[in-house]
């Protein structure tokens, strides 16, 4: 059966696009999308491959997407080559199957039919795409945004394509997400020998107290949109591998999800007094990945509910739960930033594979928000 949104899928799946190597997935994107009279500007930094592309006037409604995806693991564990796209019993196989080619496909085919349907359509369609979301970022998405953001080039509504569902599509919907900080403490001792101690300063053991109080504090109790801020200790390196010496410095690294009850400042002056208290010696350094950021009920969200409702006939749930995304940037510039994509189960996961029929919803459901924004 001819279905374009499987076999666009497929065509990108065959593109082993390792983060940040695009392998030319976007060439195709790119194609299909000057078939429908859009306007191109690639924005490459580095190794990074970066596209905007618009089409028409008006208010504007983005979508944003990678084209790169995580390592395979294992190939032998796989039940077909990754990077060969095969359908077995209804479920698309294939790397980035779900996280997110079937997303990208879903989209462009959106596209073309909202194009067919509407070609004098009202607002502005766009597109944003990167081939570094999986790696690091740092020359994907947000620097395509600060280069609009300096020319004051307005977005009105972002919808990424992340994997956001968990059983069905379109079952959960992220209008938010938590803010991510990340510590890495050096605590301080003096190294020496385990039979003297009295010669030496154990920073392993001047460091356990603190993080017992760090692990027990309780950092907000969260809000309608946002479960309790979390902490988590990460890695604790400590000693030479020798069972004879007292190690000298005790490295922690320990994140935050943070809900909109905190900020990253007040995060790292209540870790400084607490550190303080248990007159450590100490050396710290924090990495901000993202703020957090929450579309409330509006325009947006409310197309989003409604193509769900319309071709899945369930009420989908507004969450922010889960890792960060390429939408924390995208809400910078003040847009209505929400993320419908299909079922996560298996993302990252040796056999990652997708229902083919969730694929053609899902672009159904991308189509009808264009048509209820930009029509």
């Amino acid at each position: 059966m001819h279905c374009p949104v499987i076999e666009l899928t497929q065509q990108l799946i065959a593109r082993p696009s390792l983060s940040p190597d695009d392998a030319g997935c976007q060439e195709i994107l790119i194609a299909r999308l000057q078939a429908l009279g859009f306007t191109i500007e690639p924005m490459n930094i580095g190794d990074t491959l970066n596209f905007w592309a618009w089409r028409g006037e008006g208010e504007t409604l983005a979508f944003a997407g990678h084209t790169d995806v995580v390592p395979t693991g294992n190939v032998e564990q796989w039940i077909t080559p990754p990077f060969e796209p095969s359908i077995r019993e209804g479920m698309l196989f294939g790397r980035g199957a779900a996280d997110m080619k079937g997303s990208l496909a879903a989209m462009i085919v959106a596209a073309e039919r909202f194009v067919a349907s509407y070609p004098q359509h009202n607002g502005r369609l766009a597109f944003l795409i990167t081939s570094d979301e999986e790696a690091s970022g740092t020359n994907g998405t947000v620097k395509v945004v600060e280069a609009l953001m300096a020319r004051h080039e307005r977005l009105d509504y972002c919808l990424v394509g992340e994997p956001s569902s968990t059983e069905v599509v379109g079952d959960v919907v992220k209008n938010g997400r938590r803010g991510s900080i990340t510590a890495n403490l050096t605590v301080h001792g003096i190294q020496g020998h385990v039979a003297y101690p009295h010669l030496a300063d154990n920073p392993v053991h001047r460091v356990i107290p603190a993080l017992n109080e760090l692990v027990a504090t309780e950092w907000d109790k969260g809000n309608e949109f946002f479960p309790p801020t979390s902490m988590q200790i990460a890695n604790i390196q400590a000693g030479t591998g020798s069972n004879n010496v007292i190690p000298g410095d005790c490295l922690v690294q320990f994140n935050f999800r943070f809900s909109t009850e905190l900020t990253d400042v007040m995060i790292q002056q209540q870790v400084k007094e607490l550190l303080d208290r248990h007159q450590l010696r100490y050396s710290i350094e924090w990495k901000l990945s993202g703020q957090p950021f929450l579309t409330p009920r509006g325009k947006l969200v409310d197309a989003v509910v409604n193509a769900v409702e319309h071709y899945n006939e369930i009420k989908p749930q507004l969450l922010t739960n889960g890792g960060t995304s390429d939408g924390r940037f995208i809400a910078r510039t003040g847009a209505q930033v929400v993320e419908l994509g299909p079922v996560n189960a298996t993302i990252h996961k040796i056999n990652e594979c997708v229902k083919a029929a969730d694929l053609q919803l899902l672009s159904r459901m991308y189509q009808r928000i264009m048509e209820q924004l930009i029509a």
